[in-house]
């Protein structure tokens, strides 16, 4: 069977579901129906990243290191399929910075090697 078109093949104009069609007692039902499903406005494009981005558990490195994109042109497509499912971008948070001391602690303890690289890079990442 194949996939219902969302968008109209000439004007790229949203299309409308008008009939309705049972296989089993050849009833067909005519009238303006509505789209219960978001997922069929969304370009092919579109669709094969949202399955990318839920197979990579929305871990945006993943999906770049997948896709063969940049951190920021994953995001970009992250927040172009937000916009077309019709919700806004939420505003990017700043996260809070280490003290400045708390920093070259960590960073000479892992200069004296009395601190692994990941245990470093997890308390410069963490919010104070």
């Amino acid at each position: 069977m194949n996939q219902a078109l969302a968008q109209c093949p000439i004007c790229q104009s949203n299309l409308e579901i008008t009939k309705l069609y049972c296989r089993t007692c050849d009833t067909t039902i005519e009238g303006h129906f509505q789209q219960n499903n978001p997922f069929q406005q969304l370009a092919a494009e579109q669709l094969a990243f949202m399955i990318t981005f839920v197979r990579n558990e929305g871990k945006i490195n993943r999906v770049g290191e997948e896709l063969g994109m940049s951190y920021p042109t994953v995001r970009s497509r992250l927040h172009d399929l937000i916009r077309a499912l019709g919700y806004e971008v939420g505003e990017e948070e700043e996260p809070a910075a280490l003290p400045e001391e708390e920093r070259r602690a960590v960073l000479d303890a892992l200069s004296k090697g009395t601190l692994s690289s990941d245990e470093a890079l997890k308390r410069l990442s963490s919010k104070s």
